[in-house]
């Protein structure tokens, strides 16, 4: 972009922009007005000398007004007025600061052409000027000015850099806090998705097994509504306490759940004609992250089991094998390739399992079990900090 179409935006760090763009205009005008002022009085000048000195420092003062629209052009209009007051009235007084605000902010907003042009051409233009009308050019005042330039480059230089690094910082936070509400809105979808779907297809199976039953077995159905009644309350327990954390952050209503919950689970996914039994090997429990992830991958295998498999046994085992946890889930039903749901093999369900075992350092692998039917076996660490 160029530098005298920098857009005018708020910068990154420091005071308001109205304080930026005024302070350096107030400054340049009560140092330079007032001098140039007692300068012309002090010299005895001609009225024209002393109108044309003054009118030069309120001008000087005046164009940095324009530095933040069109810093490049701002910085060249300073160096033609500084080099104006240079030549053309009494070599005395204070230097022209509002040339060296000019430097700065032509550097700042990133006039580098701009700034090293027209300061580099009115320099130049001063050294030969001078030298022709007879300027006393002694070499330490030519050091002492050209160093003072340098200086005022190097000040623009240092406020653009910081400027450029804190634009980075804050764009950088800013992905930052965009990835963390993506993975908070993706654990929260992980946690729907188990416990809704969960929750549904034992409703689902319940609620058929209790419209069979009704007539001819209503003992046997009541306690289908019983599950049903159990299931609907644990799982509208676990949605509010989601909701709970996405509202206000509120620390659960419910404990998370635990491998001691297992026997629950497991019974609540037995329905007619699918028989689901519990191998638990466990002498101590791993970390309570690491119970978690192993309770909702469980979760979610039981569920694929109950909703695709068409299955009439299932296994879940839990042991420890050294410093991991390891979770299998079997059936004996249709397995991975007997299906056309991708929920068995890549939906959203699966997807989830793999996500929390992978962030705990773990994997889930789901293949066809010896014999027919599916296997999930989960490894996670068992330590998890």
């Amino acid at each position: 972009m160029p530098a005298s179409a920098a857009p005018d935006a708020r910068p990154a760090w420091g005071p308001p922009p109205a304080v930026t763009l005024l302070v350096p205009v107030v400054v340049s005008f009560l140092v330079q007005v007032p001098a140039a002022i007692g300068i012309a009085v002090w010299t005895a000048a001609p009225a024209w000398a002393a109108a044309l000195q003054v009118a030069l420092a309120v001008a000087g003062a005046l164009v940095l007004l324009g530095a933040r629209r069109a810093p490049g052009p701002t910085v060249a209009v300073v160096a033609a007025l500084a080099l104006a007051d240079l030549l053309l009235t009494p070599d005395a007084g204070p230097p022209f600061i509002a040339l060296a605000f000019a430097i700065v902010s032509g550097v700042a907003r990133g006039a580098l052409v701009w700034t090293g042009v027209s300061v580099g051409a009115a320099w130049i233009a001063a050294l030969v000027g001078g030298t022709l009308a007879g300027l006393d050019w002694h070499p330490f005042r030519i050091a002492v000015t050209t160093a003072a330039l340098a200086v005022c480059v190097g000040i623009g230089w240092f406020v653009r850099v910081r400027r450029a690094r804190l634009a980075a910082y804050r764009v950088e936070s800013q992905q930052r806090r965009q990835r963390a509400e993506q993975q908070e809105r993706v654990r929260i979808a992980r946690e729907l998705h188990d416990v809704i779907g969960h929750a549904l297809s034992q409703i689902h199976v319940q609620a058929s097994v209790g419209l069979h039953l009704m007539d001819r077995d209503p003992e046997q159905a009541r306690t289908a509504l019983s599950v049903i009644k159990a299931s609907s309350k644990d799982a509208l327990e676990e949605v509010r306490s989601v909701l709970g954390v996405i509202r206000e952050g509120e620390a659960p209503l419910s404990p998370q759940a635990e491998l001691a919950q297992l026997p629950r689970l497991v019974d609540g996914a037995r329905a007619p004609g699918l028989e689901l039994e519990l191998d638990d090997r466990l002498t101590e429990r791993p970390a309570r992250a690491v119970q978690f992830a192993a309770y909702r991958i469980a979760q979610e295998a039981l569920t694929n089991i109950v909703r695709h498999a068409e299955a009439s046994h299932g296994l879940v085992r839990v042991e420890r094998d050294g410093e991991t946890l390891a979770l299998t889930v079997d059936d004996d039903g249709r397995g991975p390739a007997g299906t056309a749901d991708t929920d068995l093999t890549e939906g959203r369900g699966v997807l989830g399992m793999r996500e929390r075992a992978a962030l705990l350092g773990g994997e889930v692998e789901i293949s066809e079990r010896p014999g027919g039917g599916t296997r999930v076996v989960a490894r996670l660490p068992w330590s998890h900090l």
